[in-house]
């Protein structure tokens, strides 16, 4: 079954990979299959007349990693790791003008909307199981007398007693 948010993003993805493919066609399937193409064909010229670099990248984001591998390989790139490379390092062999011009801006523009997407499925998901509140905290300045006492707030003592952060390297679960 497919989200009426899925079939809205799959429609924006494919926009965007016929902008990058510089196309004023406008139908769905038929469009992104041409853009490819046409991006593959200009990848294809680019290695005429430039050299293929290796560019590293590091996306600890599991969501973007598959997303920007997928891309590459929609390419025929050959997205790799490196033995002793941590997971979130991708490389990839291509001209510096592809990457530049195209892959790169793309990649950037697709996360951005996989982002929102995201963002709106989660927000859409808690506000229905959890709570209908999805803002952010609020910021409130500490008490004057606690900050001015050396930094001894109830919430340093939490976290060094292994209170509120407990279970978490560097006080955060990500």
């Amino acid at each position: 079954m497919r989200l009426p948010l899925e079939g809205t993003l799959l429609e924006k993805l494919r926009k965007i990979e016929a902008l990058h493919a510089g196309t004023k066609v406008d139908g769905e399937r038929e469009a992104a299959r041409r853009a490819a193409e046409r991006i593959r064909a200009r990848l294809a010229e680019l290695r005429g007349r430039e050299r293929d670099e290796v560019f590293r990248y590091s996306l600890p984001d599991p969501w973007k990693r598959k997303l920007f591998v997928a891309l590459c390989r929609r390419y025929k790139l050959s997205p790799y790791r490196e033995p002793g490379r941590r997971y979130s390092t991708v490389l990839v062999r291509a001209p510096k003008t592809f990457h530049e011009r195209t892959l790169w801006p793309e990649f950037q523009a697709l996360c951005g909307e996989l982002d929102a997407h995201l963002q709106e499925l989660t927000d859409r998901v808690i506000r229905e199981a959890i709570d209908e509140d999805v803002s952010e905290p609020t910021d409130v300045e500490a008490p004057k007398a606690l900050s001015e006492a050396g930094g001894n707030s109830a919430e340093d003592q939490a976290t060094s007693a292994g209170g509120a952060d407990a279970g978490s390297e560097g006080g955060s679960p990500t």
